[in-house]
C-alpha cells in the first residue's frame, strides 16, 4: 500500500508501507524519550544526564530523516530524473538543496 501526503508546493509525495513503519517506530521510541527527559526535568536530575538523553533524542530524530530523505531520492528525485522533463528535474534539485541547506543551519 502506498499512503500520499501533499508537498510543500502542493505536490503529491509517496511514502510507501515500510517508510512509514520505520518511521513511525522511531517516532514512538522518541515520543517516549522525550517524555522520559519530561520526567527528568520534572524531578530535578542532574543536568548532564538529561543533556545526554537530549543528545540520543537528537540522533534519533536523524535517523528519522536520513529514513525519509532516502526513500524521497528513491521515489521522488529519481522519478523526475527519469521522466526527461527538465522542468521536473530542476525541481526536485531545487527541492533537495534547499533541505541540504536547512541541515547546514
Amino acid at each position: 500500500m502506498v499512503f500520499t501526503i501533499q508537498d510543500a508546493t502542493g505536490g503529491a509525495e509517496v511514502i510507501n508501507e515500510e517508510t512509514k513503519r520505520k518511521a513511525m517506530s522511531r517516532l514512538n521510541r522518541i515520543e517516549g524519550q522525550v517524555q522520559g527527559v519530561r520526567r527528568m526535568v520534572e524531578e530535578g536530575k542532574y543536568c548532564v544526564d538529561i543533556l545526554l538523553q537530549l543528545s540520543a533524542i537528537q540522533g534519533a530524530l536523524e535517523q528519522v530523516r536520513k529514513i525519509l530523505l532516502g526513500r524521497h531520492i528513491e521515489s521522488c528525485v529519481a522519478e523526475a530524473m527519469a521522466s526527461g522533463r527538465q522542468a521536473d528535474r530542476q525541481k526536485k534539485i531545487e527541492e533537495l538543496l534547499d533541505v541540504f541547506s536547512r541541515y547546514a543551519r
